[in-house]
């Protein structure tokens, strides 16, 4: 059995302590290491390479979205995998979404959320999938109306893809998961899932997180005003 290695962050002691609690209950997550500000996760993430950091975003001395940057901006030892992060939001919180995506964050969790949630999360980010609820989605979706379309596009335009690729990447831009990509288009899921990943290797993304972004900075998808 592989064992998930996850790194908590958190500035409230309290919630690190019930995160590490609620992660302990499965023996395939181990919790190596606890931070409690922004500089210490990034340390930690350098020196003891988590699968997953758990991060949260309002933390003292560096906050959550610039620790996230410089996690995934950090060089990878050879022969590691860079740690995904797994940022934990509350609903007072939605104008971080998008600056979290663009940091490199590959999901996003609520704080209120129930365990088994939790747990199920921290497996979707390790196995290199994104994680984006359909709530944490429409809230994205509304940064981009609210801020407008007239964005900088992070890469050229998909003229890589098919157009099957092309449909399948519009749906991911807009929330639905393989399941409901599959029954839109009445493909088996497996199909799906091999769409997705000649999408992220053509365009050069590393998660369903990613591709929502460039959906949306290419103008491929545009939110309703």
């Amino acid at each position: 059995m592989t064992t998930i290695r996850v790194l908590v962050a958190d500035d409230q002691a309290l919630v690190r302590e019930g995160l590490v609690v609620l992660l302990a209950i499965d023996p395939d997550i181990e919790v190596i290491g606890e931070a409690a500000d922004g500089h210490d996760a990034v340390r930690l993430a350098a020196e003891l390479r988590p699968d997953v950091v758990l991060m949260d975003v309002r933390m003292p001395v560096l906050d959550g979205l610039e620790a996230t940057r410089r996690i995934m901006e950090a060089p990878a030892n050879e022969g590691t995998v860079p740690a995904k992060v797994l940022v934990l939001t509350t609903y007072d919180l939605d104008e971080y979404v998008y600056r979290a995506l663009r940091a490199g964050a590959s999901g996003f969790l609520l704080k209120d959320s129930p365990a088994t949630t939790l747990r199920h999360a921290v497996r979707v980010i390790a196995a290199g999938d994104a994680l984006l609820a359909p709530s944490v989605t429409r809230r994205l979706i509304t940064e981009f109306a609210q801020l407008g379309t007239h964005r900088v596009p992070i890469g050229a335009a998909p003229n890589g893809l098919t157009e099957r690729e092309t449909e399948v990447l519009v749906l991911i831009a807009t929330g639905r998961s393989n399941t409901e990509i599959a029954e839109t288009l009445v493909l088996a899921e497996q199909t799906v899932k091999t769409h997705v990943s000649r999408i992220l290797t053509k365009l050069g993304l590393r998660d369903r997180a990613q591709a929502v972004v460039y959906a949306y900075e290419t103008g491929l998808v545009r939110p309703a005003l």
